[in-house]
């Protein structure tokens, strides 16, 4: 993994989307009819080898860490983990009566949050019983679960791999007391060793953990302090995340001011930091903020130009849809996005009424389709290719000067057909993808020209 000059950093670290989907969601607006929507996914589905992905959102936490950007709902009371897990199972029954006769072949299940860990063992285990009895599995199929080591049991493990559960990721964020104390997530290196250390023991072979840069308090010094720690837990992946401070949006974010934050330029710092202690752990930069061993099935797709991207973030298990179970769920169709109600009592109100709960989505039109080809193509395979036709279009008159800084700075190579992204582009893969994306090019062109 190459080192980054701090002024490169600098210059690119404004804010743009993860590209999880395109458009991003935050341009969705009414989502597609429900009859419209299952269609979709029945003719998404509808070949023999098209794979599935489900994707539950379990949103209860005992406890608010500020930092959190998701959908979720502070509770201390465990008796509502099984009315949700009926909810839960409630929808994907509806589903799979508005699909008869359609394969349900499972790529990739994921258990997010939230916290999924949140469920006690039993409705866990009910959970999973009552999705997987519906759905064959496909060899080498992604099963994982995002966890909270605070109350991440060995009991809860066990069900996991008695499902065939084959990653673990875990929260993490910091291991400084200071930076825990005034986020919320007070934890330290030994309770994370415990998770780890049973899930080895237990089966589960992938470890992944999520860390942030630019969190309140954080020093490169207490950042490297912490990636020492991190090393010794000897984990497959990580997911090393840039903090958003958005106290307009998240009130919990005032407890702290902006001086208790990084400055611009100390971010830049531990962003380095992080880094050039993945490299010297030996891992591979995926993109998007992933990090990944050159023995884990990421960096493998990576190299063989083999990975997929979906709401997960980059996979090597390519499946074509995805269906979201839970309150605010998303999930893709060939053609199409839908996003579930994001109020809990709204989601099991129209569950109860045997409606599916749609809150907003997206149909792609030709156009977009086209734009994801070239995204998807950029941030799996390093490489797009742009036809005759393409040449005459508004849209890659203006990617062609939004990227020319960014050629310049030896982050993509151009020519008349093809754009290509350099492995010091895989760094900065947000960036190259807005530069092309129709609705970031109506913003203020600030991160790839302001530096022209």
């Amino acid at each position: 993994m190459k080192h980054l000059p701090l002024d490169l950093l600098e210059r690119y670290r404004e804010p743009v989307p993860r590209y999880t989907s395109y458009p991003a969601v935050m341009h969705w607006r009414a989502p597609p009819a429900a009859d419209a929507w299952t269609g979709d996914l029945a003719a998404t589905l509808a070949s023999g080898v098209a794979r599935l992905s489900l994707y539950v959102h379990i949103p209860f936490c005992q406890s608010l860490c500020s930092f959190c950007g998701c959908n979720v709902r502070i509770v201390r009371n465990h008796a509502l983990a099984e009315p949700y897990v009926d909810t839960l199972l409630r929808e994907f029954a509806l589903y799979r009566e508005r699909l008869p006769g359609v394969p349900l072949t499972l790529g990739e299940l994921h258990l997010g949050g939230g916290t999924p860990t949140f469920l006690p063992a039993g409705a866990l285990d009910r959970l999973l019983d009552g999705l997987l009895e519906h759905c064959t599995v496909a060899p080498g199929a992604d099963l994982a679960i995002e966890a909270d080591p605070r109350n991440t049991t060995r009991e809860q493990l066990a069900v996991l791999r008695r499902h065939g559960f084959n990653r673990l990721s875990l929260g993490v964020q910091d291991f400084d007391p200071r930076v825990q104390e005034i986020v919320g997530r007070v934890h330290d290196a030994q309770t994370v060793r415990r998770v780890v250390d049973s899930a080895r023991e237990l089966g589960i072979g992938s470890i992944s953990l999520d860390l942030i840069h630019g969190l309140p308090l954080q020093t490169p010094e207490s950042l490297a302090h912490t990636f020492e720690a991190v090393a010794t837990l000897r984990p497959d992946r990580i997911a090393f995340l840039p903090y958003a401070h958005v106290p307009w949006i998240k009130s919990s974010q005032r407890q702290y001011t902006e001086a208790d934050l990084p400055e611009p330029q100390v971010r830049s710092q531990l962003l380095a930091v992080g880094r050039d202690s993945m490299a010297d752990m030996g891992m591979i930069e995926i993109g998007m903020d992933q990090y990944a061993r050159g023995s884990d099935p990421l960096a493998i797709a990576l190299a063989d130009r083999s990975l997929h991207r979906n709401f997960m973030g980059f996979t090597a298990s390519h499946t074509e849809a995805l269906v979201g179970l839970g309150v605010s769920a998303l999930g893709h169709g060939r053609a199409s996005y839908a996003q579930n109600e994001k109020s809990l009592q709204q989601y099991e109100t129209r569950l109860a009424s045997g409606e599916l709960p749609l809150q907003r989505g997206h149909a792609m039109s030709p156009d977009d389709l086209r734009v994801r080809g070239h995204l998807w193509n950029l941030m799996c395979a390093s490489k797009t290719q742009v036809s005759a036709t393409e040449h005459e279009l508004a849209w890659w008159q203006l990617a062609q000067q939004r990227l020319l800084v960014a050629r310049r700075d030896g982050l993509v190579e151009l020519d008349a057909s093809e754009i290509s992204v350099t492995q010091t582009g895989r760094a900065f893969l947000r960036q190259i993808c807005a530069a092309i994306d129709p609705w970031q090019q109506r913003e203020p062109q600030q991160m790839m020209m302001a530096s022209a």
